[in-house]
């Protein structure tokens, strides 16, 4: 586990822009089960990709006309079992940190995994989770 004083502003990073912080299991079985509409899910990490391009190309994305109506995150590496409990809802895709996923009405439809963020630019990823916003929102 890392120490909150190096992840609370990481957290913070998204939490500040409206993202919901999830910690338990219960909390993400219920976010994504009752989000009625497109529900963005990011595992957030302390790697540098997450925060060179992950969590400044899903800041950038909400910049669109069209966004998700709830936005939630796990944090790799501190929310252990909420993480578990996500990743679940991510298969058939493996484990992934950074990653970001993309529900609608509960069910995932766009997913990003880490070898997308690592070495994109956020420019890219904001272009990515757009075209998903387009097509899902």
């Amino acid at each position: 586990m890392y120490p909150p004083s190096l992840t609370e502003p990481m957290k913070a990073d998204l939490t500040n822009v409206g993202f919901q912080s999830l910690t338990t299991p219960d909390q993400v079985d219920n976010v994504i089960k009752n989000t009625e509409g497109v529900l963005l899910v990011v595992v957030n990490s302390v790697c540098g990709c997450a925060a060179g391009n992950m969590r400044p190309g899903v800041k950038l994305s909400l910049q669109n006309e069209k966004t998700p109506a709830k936005l939630a995150t796990v944090f790799a590496g501190v929310d252990t079992e909420a993480v578990a409990q996500a990743r679940k809802h991510f298969l058939p895709y493996p484990p992934s940190s950074p990653s970001i996923a993309l529900f609608k009405d509960g069910e995932l439809v766009h997913f990003l995994e880490r070898h997308h963020i690592e070495g994109g630019t956020a420019q890219m990823i904001a272009e990515n989770l757009t075209e998903a916003y387009n097509e899902f929102c």
